[in-house]
């Protein structure tokens, strides 16, 4: 799975032209994390075609930046205390995150986008014995 790293100006209207570029060509939307740096607007984005949604973005006059990057996702069982083993379990071997985020969330579980440092990914996926 792909995420989309945006940076575009953090301007009133940015989130909303990221999400009118990506629905206007068909893409959809599966996890979208937003925030503000530096005034910089961030957005961490999982579609459902991150080749289109990435030429999308790159079109648009206030974005400076359009990076892509594999995520792990992860299901975890949707009970308090999961979300902190799995962090614990990957915070013990060294391996440090850029971004984690909810996915999806169902009765039973609940399903995470998880993005080591590119150093750490592969030891990352060999721990939570992720084979893809």
């Amino acid at each position: 799975m792909k995420e989309i790293t945006i940076v575009a100006s953090n301007d009133v209207g940015s989130l909303a032209a990221v999400a009118e570029a990506l629905g206007g060509t068909g893409v959809n939307i599966e996890a979208i994390s937003a925030y503000g740096r530096d005034g910089d607007a961030i957005f961490r984005v999982i579609t459902n075609d991150f080749t289109t949604a990435s030429k999308q973005l790159s079109r648009l006059p206030n974005v400076k930046k359009v990076d892509e990057a594999d995520v792990l996702l992860i299901k975890l069982i949707n009970r308090p205390g999961e979300l902190g083993k799995l962090t614990r379990r990957l915070a013990n071997r060294g391996v440090n995150l850029e971004s984690l985020y909810i996915v999806s969330r169902k009765q039973d579980f609940t399903e995470v986008a998880v993005k080591p440092e590119k150093s750490h990914f592969k030891e990352a996926k060999e721990l939570l014995g992720i084979r893809e």
